[in-house]
This record gives structure tokens, C-alpha cells and sequence, in this order.
């Protein structure tokens, strides 16, 4: 039997989960402090049920059970050696992502989170789950480290990758895969809190023709975020206000994508699963 988690603050309303502060590592103290430890110890579900135990009282930014199906499905049908997230959080997606992807065959899951903090929670609840020596932390600036795995040469394409962080920067981030050459017919992108909070930029992006996205390019490389459409508390969550990317960026226009909305039953938000499927030449 679980220990309880801690009550809500008395300022939250009856059938509201808290949202204050300290939220996440009040769920570490939460799981590690189970009576059976050692029985969940090694078991990435154990641990997966846990944190949605918890989150019957308190708000967390996880991808979740339905959503999350989407994003396995995609694993069971790709097979990635390699799958890259962005945003990782308290580790939740990089469980059960992680455990399907090496259950699939895989090699390694690198995931990728600004918040130092966040990342020591994700880590410890990764080593619980028995997957520490698969799924891999980088802590830093999204595009800064996907440039970094870049040239390094320890990513070379992108095979799958979801993607869940800051959200201005999720077209930017792609633009910068393009321009690499990380992404290539074959590359799958998993989207998420496309319709809550929002994305439009991306979702324009995504289902462009490549005539719109070339374009659009004529304007040449950009040094900033899109965020026309997008709720003010995207904006300014987890960012300075004036925060710019890393990297001018103007993407690859040429690449052409097939992208569809899926949305599981009964949920507000969706998964954008976009698959690179050529090249159109000039």
C-alpha cells in the first residue's frame, strides 16, 4: 500500500489539484518514501503509477497516460536506436518512453532540460525505474545541446523525437534540426500541448507546403521566437522575457512533412505526429 501524498494547501478548492510551488520535489519525497521501496525499485510502471498517483492532488507538467500511448505507438512502429526528447520535467515521459524504446531494441534515450533541479528530480526517479544506464539527462539550453549532439557527431539524424519544453521554441528548434541536416526522410516528430496550452507557430510550420515555407524563407535566417497566437503564460513560463535563441535559423524549406492531429478521446490536447517523408528539390 502507497503512502498518501501530502494534502493540498488549504487554498486549493475541493477537486482541484494544487498547482504551488515546490510541487516536484514534494513527488520525490512522495515516492521515496514507500514503505515497498525495493519492490519498485527496477520497475519503470512502478514508478509511472506513482507519479499519476500523486498527481490526483498535485498539478504536473507530465505527457500522460493517453497521450502517452500515442507517443509508444510511434516507438513500437519506428524502432529508434536513438530517440530524443526535449523537456524533460520530473522524468516522466523519459520513463515510459525510455523503458519502450530499449524494449523495442534501442540504444539510448537522451533528454534534453534546462531546469538543473528538475533534472536531479528526473534523475533519481530514472535510476529508480532501472534506467539509468539507458536514458540520459542533458541539462542546458535545447538548442544549444541539440547543436552540441550535432556536431559532436553523436546524433547525425533525428529518428524520433518528442518534443515538450519551451514552447516558442519548439519551431525554432526545428528550423535548427533542419538547417543541420538532423532531420531526413524517415524523422517522426511528436508534438505535444498543441491545442492546450496552444501552438500555432509550429502547427503553421509543420503543414506548410514547401512553396509557403520557401517563401516565407526569402526573408532570410531569423534570430528570434514566433509567438503569435500563443497563450501569454507560454511565453513567459520557464524563459526571460527577453530571451532569444541561441542560432539564427531559417530551417530547411525543402523538406516535405505529412503531419496529423492525434487526439485521444475525451482529451483537450493532442499530439502533432509529423513524419518527414522527402526532399523537393528547387
Amino acid at each position: 500500500m502507497s503512502t498518501h501524498p501530502p494534502s493540498p494547501p488549504p487554498h486549493s478548492r475541493p477537486g482541484e489539484r494544487s498547482r504551488e510551488p515546490g510541487r516536484e520535489m514534494k513527488l520525490l519525497h512522495f515516492i521515496y518514501g514507500q514503505k515497498n521501496i525495493d519492490d519498485i525499485r527496477g520497475h519503470p510502471q512502478k514508478v509511472l503509477d506513482l507519479i499519476d498517483e500523486f498527481e490526483n492532488d498535485y498539478h504536473l507538467m507530465t505527457v500522460g497516460v493517453p497521450k502517452g500511448k500515442i507517443v509508444k505507438d510511434l516507438i513500437n512502429e519506428t524502432k529508434p536506436k536513438t530517440m530524443i526528447e526535449l523537456g524533460c520535467y520530473v522524468g516522466y515521459s523519459a520513463i515510459l518512453f525510455g523503458d519502450a524504446v530499449r524494449r523495442n531494441g534501442g540504444e539510448r534515450y537522451l533528454s534534453l532540460e534546462l531546469n538543473p533541479e528538475w533534472a536531479a528530480i528526473a534523475n533519481m526517479l530514472i535510476e529508480l525505474a532501472g534506467l539509468r544506464d539507458f536514458v540520459r539527462v542533458i541539462v542546458g539550453r535545447s538548442d544549444t545541446s541539440l547543436d552540441k549532439l550535432f556536431k559532436s557527431g553523436e546524433v547525425k539524424k533525428i529518428e524520433l523525437m518528442f518534443i515538450d519544453h519551451y514552447k516558442p521554441a519548439y519551431t525554432t528548434d526545428l528550423k535548427l534540426c533542419e538547417q543541420l541536416g538532423m532531420i531526413q526522410p524517415g524523422s517522426v516528430l511528436a508534438a505535444d500541448n498543441v491545442i492546450y496550452p496552444g501552438n500555432p507557430p509550429y502547427l503553421e510550420y509543420v503543414r506548410s507546403t514547401v512553396e509557403q515555407k520557401r517563401e516565407a524563407a526569402k526573408n532570410g535566417p531569423v534570430k528570434g521566437y514566433s509567438t503569435q497566437g500563443m497563450k501569454d503564460r507560454s511565453v513567459r513560463s520557464f524563459m526571460p522575457e527577453d530571451d532569444v535563441p541561441a542560432f539564427e535559423t531559417v530551417g530547411n524549406p525543402n523538406l516535405v512533412y505529412k503531419s496529423e492531429l492525434c487526439q485521444p478521446e475525451g482529451q483537450r490536447d493532442a499530439i502533432e505526429v509529423t513524419r518527414c517523408v522527402g526532399v523537393q528539390e528547387a
